[in-house]
């Protein structure tokens, strides 16, 4: 199984991801804990969801096209792999690979993430 928490704001108005089974095991609204971004907005919902890992790569494809720009980014990981995935970007590494998450973060940092939402688990 792949495990993650995908930011429902961070999804394109009108965007739709279908045909992929996804396991939601909580939703939750929060307020964030510090002045984000003026393309952020304050209050987030997340979704943490999990998926067989043979739609790993289906489940990285779809969301590179419907994340909004810029900065927003959605991460999850296997047993063995982790996917960061940014619009039109995806980043597959190893769990634990340092350069992996150096080279997602250095994307990110480039689009516009804020230095601490740059911190994902594996």
């Amino acid at each position: 199984m792949v495990e993650g928490t995908i930011i429902a704001e961070s999804l394109t108005v009108g965007s739709t991801l279908a045909g992929i089974p996804l396991t939601v095991g909580e939703i939750r609204r929060a307020e964030l804990p510090y002045d984000p971004p003026a393309w952020q907005p304050r209050i987030w919902t997340g979704i943490e969801f999990s998926a067989d890992d043979s739609s790993a790569q289906a489940l990285a494809s779809r969301f590179a096209e419907i994340l909004g720009e810029p900065g927003w980014y959605v991460n999850y990981s296997s047993a063995v792999e982790t996917f960061v995935v940014y619009c039109e970007k995806i980043f597959r590494y190893p769990r634990g690979d340092a350069a992996g998450r150096a080279e997602a973060q250095a994307y990110g940092r480039a689009h516009g993430v804020p230095e601490r939402q740059l911190d994902w688990t594996e």
